[in-house]
């Protein structure tokens, strides 16, 4: 069974390639940053006529710890208020590359389950820390971890989607590549601000990944890496945009960062710091609104 097309999700972007280009473009989100119960998530999407999540955070647990049994109840009160799961924003990968391998594989496993028992079409995974430690030795042991994941995934209609991420091996748009190549499966989730934060120019690294690109995770920044709103920041949003809209287009999730969220514990303190640098928003909810109309805003300039 192939992977399901996390590129193209709607029946406009499929059926009607004339469409305008700000059409092509379908909006997800990380509802945790507007609230960390799964009523709230669904009161925010549902506010701002968003019919996409990527799972994240539920009460401030990752949904890949969660059971598919409770995968599936999520799944099951989410589509009773019209909301499909688009990808499950797992942190497989988000480990150090010596960490135990067994141990990070049976989370993924897990994982997959939990994507299958949601509905999702896609698995968000990153590329491991501390490989620069291992030297020519941490390509190799990178790429057969993941390819490990790839092969026990093979047949189960997930799309694996790698995410460029500041520390990690894929923190760069060469090492994104070359992870692309060496695994044909493997799809990439672009994030400008990501790449900002570890020195790349998002633009040049987009020229570079486009091909592979499934998805977008919205976040822009400032030259310092601090987060701010889509559009106000040096990621190149607009091109980018444009550019992924004319290939065929696709969905897009926001991940606005623009305030504390449960999620952020997870974090450094120094990437937390820079990432809710933005402290004009009275809640994670305002901040949330905030984004979502700033995107909106950005999308109608295609």
């Amino acid at each position: 069974m192939p992977a399901k097309d996390c590129k193209n999700s709607s029946e406009n972007t499929i059926k009607n390639p004339s469409a305008p280009l700000r059409d092509r473009i379908e909006l997800c989100a990380f509802a945790d940053e507007a609230g960390a119960t799964l009523a709230e998530q669904i009161e925010a999407l549902s506010a701002n006529r968003i019919s996409l999540i990527e799972l994240r955070g539920i009460d401030g647990r990752n949904i890949s710890d969660h059971t598919p049994k409770e995968a599936e109840e999520i799944a099951r009160t989410l589509s009773s208020h019209g909301i499909t799961v688009f990808s499950i924003g797992s942190p497989i990968g988000k480990v150090k590359l010596t960490d135990p391998a067994e141990k990070e594989k049976k989370r993924f496993e897990n994982t997959l389950e939990v994507a299958r028992a949601a509905g999702a079409r896609c698995i968000r995974l990153f590329s491991f820390y501390g490989a620069d430690a291992l030297g020519e030795d941490a390509r190799k042991a990178v790429i057969g971890r993941l390819s490990d994941f790839a092969e026990t995934a093979r047949g189960a209609g997930i799309l694996l989607c790698h995410e460029n991420e500041k520390g990690i091996y894929g923190d760069s748009p060469a090492r994104c590549r070359l992870l692309l190549d060496a695994l044909p499966s493997l799809s990439a989730v672009f994030d400008p601000a990501n790449f900002i934060q570890s020195g790349a120019d998002p633009q040049k690294a987009w020229e570079t990944l486009a091909d592979r690109v499934a998805y977008l995770h919205i976040k822009d920044a400032l030259a310092d890496g601090t987060v701010v709103p889509a559009g106000l920041g040096v990621g190149g949003l607009l091109p980018i945009l444009r550019d992924f809209a004319a290939r065929g287009g696709g969905v897009a999730t926001l991940e606005p960062h623009l305030h504390a969220f449960t999620g952020l514990s997870s974090l450094s303190e120094e990437d937390a710091e820079r990432l809710i640098g933005n402290r004009r928003f009275a809640n994670s909810r305002e901040a949330f609104d905030f984004a979502v109309t700033s995107f909106r805003a950005l999308l109608e300039k295609l």
